[in-house]
């Protein structure tokens, strides 16, 4: 499980970086908490961002809207969803 628990940590500062998210840290960001239209203030725009870096830093694709709105309903979906795709590749 600690693999896991890297990854979304390793996810929020991405996230943050990716969408220069100053005034937000890791710890402001909860693990199942709503990550589109939540307290982060992330939206559809910034989401295409989000899926082009976890393209290039993951290689983990998110081929349409549907899937995306349950990858990112949360860090950790998000998460695990990058975590079991990566594992089918390698």
């Amino acid at each position: 499980m600690g693999q896991l628990e890297d990854l979304i940590g390793e996810l929020k500062d991405k996230i943050i970086k990716t969408l220069g998210l100053m005034d937000i840290t890791p710890a402001d960001i909860e693990d199942d908490a709503q990550l589109v239209g939540g307290d982060t203030g992330i939206d559809s725009i910034d989401v295409l961002e989000l899926v082009m870096m976890i393209e290039k830093d993951y290689g983990v694709k998110i081929e349409n809207k549907e899937l995306g709105a349950k990858v990112f309903a949360s860090v950790r979906t998000l998460a695990t969803y990058i975590f079991e795709n990566q594992r089918k590749k390698a």
